[in-house]
């Protein structure tokens, strides 16, 4: 079963009590514009979730930009927006899903198969003359338990243990020029974690939003079918999971994301660094 809806089979379940929508809009360069957008309008019913509120931890010396956040303090949100393990979660943004596919990991991790991103992002939806609204959901009274899957993250020690392992591959979800260090825009320092391949997660797609068809996705994945592990980071753990969910669509599900990424890799100085 694909982890992909689209917009139209969406704007069909807005009534539906088994349906928990989020929205997850965010701009890295302006951390306040999502929701600003998402209280202009919104899908129907959709419940607001910040990528630095309520999908990342606090930032500390390691752990990278976006560290995982608390499982009590998500499970306490997903909460308050009706997710229990009946639910099915649709998540969206406007960014390609980038965001979406973090909300879509997390639920993953804590053990909730029931999750989907969905095609084309906001503006599409909004385009077709699909149901959105202004108005707030309220709070709802249901009870998320997690059942964290600590097999779908890595951490630096795991990386550095398999770096040269023949069966296991390090995969860079970011643009060429930041993974070939020719270029650095956020980080402070440049450069790709040694022995990793660049799939930029932005590759993924036939244009914003919509997702190249499963057999395009195999043609990206095809060299890598026989490893046996597999492993992805960003920049800070986000637009990886982007990738993570194309390999999943691959049936490549024992992959997993290294959680503090880039950021946290530079920031133990002992740490080398490849750049090509």
């Amino acid at each position: 079963m694909s982890n992909l809806v689209s917009p139209e089979w969406v704007n069909t379940k807005l009534n539906d009590d088994h349906v928990v929508i989020l929205d997850c809009r965010f701009s890295l360069a302006d951390p306040a514009k999502g929701y600003e957008q998402y209280k202009q309008d919104h899908i129907t019913g959709a419940y607001y979730a910040d990528l630095e509120k309520h999908l990342s931890g606090p930032v500390l010396s390691h752990g990278g930009r976006h560290p995982l956040p608390s499982v009590n303090i998500l499970s306490q949100f997903l909460s308050r927006c009706g997710v229990d393990s009946e639910k099915i979660i649709v998540a969206y943004d406007d960014q390609s899903g980038a965001f979406a596919s973090r909300l879509w990991w997390l639920l993953k991790y804590l053990g909730h198969d029931q999750v989907f991103v969905m095609q084309g992002g906001y503006t599409h939806y909004k385009e077709k003359g699909y149901a959105t609204s202004s108005k707030m959901p309220k709070e709802r009274d249901a009870e998320f338990i997690p059942n964290v899957n600590d097999q779908m993250v890595a951490f630096k020690d795991s990386v550095m243990s398999v770096m040269n392992q023949v069966k296991t591959e390090i995969i860079d979800a970011r643009e060429p020029i930041r993974y070939k260090g020719i270029k650095e825009p956020i980080d402070h320092k440049a450069g790709h974690i040694p022995t990793a391949i660049n799939i930029p997660w932005e590759s993924h797609f036939v244009s914003p939003g919509w997702w190249k068809e499963k057999n395009e996705l195999e043609k990206m994945y095809k060299d890598l079918m026989n490893h046996s592990h597999h492993i992805v980071y960003c920049g800070s753990g986000v637009t990886a999971c982007v990738n993570v969910l194309a390999m999943h669509e691959l049936g490549m599900k024992k992959t997993v994301l290294y959680a503090g990424s880039w950021s946290d890799w530079i920031s133990h100085k002992e740490h080398e660094i490849e750049t090509n």
